[in-house]
């Protein structure tokens, strides 16, 4: 019985010491494996290209207000919002009869002044035919010659007063002056509006142009002229070229100032008050930037993996400025020799050492002083 319990116990410490050792160099190949893995590096690049866009909404490059040039009442409404108008089109009406009263007073003046003027002319002649002949005297003549004068100044107010009434009188009808697009409606019949106080608001038919609120620390970014383009919330797939056109010297409330893009091309596509977004690129010289997939961050500070050397990785801090699309720029930490790590940044570990690739995974040759 010693015998066969001696055979047992040997087989299994040799049972033992096989799996040990299967396992060590289970362990010592998966240590190899990780301690060189391929890992994707690129060089910082010098110049940043930063996308910014603004949401705006499409407006007519030309508005206008319209207003009747005299008070009254409003008695007749013919246009609404979104009606087309053109040149010459009636839009509104105030009552005329006050207004037609003033325009017979003023011509009944007008013949009262005419008459007056008639008379004032009959004498005259007379007394110029007996002045010769010595049968008035001078200041007789005189006297005629005044009252003469006095009535062709009072025939000229009377004709301009009642010009000036047949005009007001004309003015009770709001014409529109553009072709256009009516936008607001501030009137209803039976109102009684001043003159000059806003109708209608109208859109000038023609070019159009995004209005867009910029915030206050970006505005400096932007200069008149400079090129954008812009799409519509409805048809994210097109693009439409445009410019910046004006620029508001002042914040609003809001503190943004206000940005009107004009477009090059679409007006016909695009309607008034379509929701749209306008994009600008900005490209900085001299400044380094790396993919968004290169950072990582250890609670507030930023870091990269930059490749030595020999091979190994090194987490360097960086300073960080406002991110991209697709990069962010590096504003301290980085030289433009470093080769950094795109990509799973999360799963290295200091001192680990790698096998370097480009993107079209060819293998890295980190020179010597290339890294920080």
């Amino acid at each position: 019985m010693s015998t066969v319990k001696i055979a047992v116990k040997t087989a299994l410490a040799s049972m033992m010491i096989i799996c040990s050792v299967t396992l060590l160099g289970c362990s010592t190949e998966a240590t190899e494996t990780e301690q060189v893995p391929f890992v994707m590096v690129t060089q910082p690049n010098s110049t940043h290209n930063e996308q910014k866009s603004y949401a705006g909404d499409v407006q007519a490059r030309q508005q206008t207000a319209l207003a009747f040039r005299v008070g009254g009442q409003i008695i007749e409404r013919y246009v609404d919002v979104g009606d087309q108008v053109k040149v010459g089109q009636v839009l509104a009406k105030l009552d005329v009869k006050d207004a037609q009263l003033q325009l017979n007073a003023a011509k009944a003046q007008l013949e009262s002044a005419q008459s007056a003027a008639k008379i004032a002319a009959d004498e005259l002649q007379r007394f110029q035919q007996l002045l010769p002949m010595n049968a008035v005297s001078r200041s007789q003549y005189d006297a005629v010659d005044n009252q003469y004068k006095s009535a062709m100044s009072a025939l000229k107010q009377a004709q301009s007063n009642y010009q000036v009434t047949s005009n007001q009188t004309g003015y009770n009808q709001l014409i529109a002056n553009k072709n256009g697009v009516i936008t607001a409606r501030n009137i209803e019949v039976g109102q009684v509006v001043a003159a000059g106080q806003s109708a209608y608001q109208i859109a000038i038919a023609g070019d159009r142009e995004v209005v867009i609120g910029v915030p206050e620390q970006a505005i400096s970014e932007i200069k008149v002229g400079q090129a954008a383009w812009v799409t519509l919330w409805s048809k994210p797939e097109d693009k439409f070229a445009g410019y910046v056109r004006e620029i508001s010297p002042a914040a609003d409330q809001s503190r943004t100032f206000s940005v009107k893009v004009a477009l090059r091309e679409g007006n016909a596509a695009i309607q008034l008050g379509q929701s749209a977004r306008v994009f600008f690129n900005n490209s900085q010289n001299n400044v380094l930037s790396v993919p968004l997939s290169s950072v990582s961050a250890n609670g507030q500070q930023a870091y990269v993996w930059v490749v030595k050397p020999d091979q190994t990785i090194h987490k360097v801090a960086v300073t960080l400025g406002a991110y991209g699309r697709d990069s962010v720029p590096v504003l301290s930490g980085l030289n433009p020799q470093d080769y950094v790590v795109i990509g799973g940044v999360h799963l290295l570990r200091e001192k680990q050492k790698i096998q370097p690739i480009d993107r079209e995974n060819r293998a890295v040759n980190i020179q010597s002083g290339a890294a920080s």
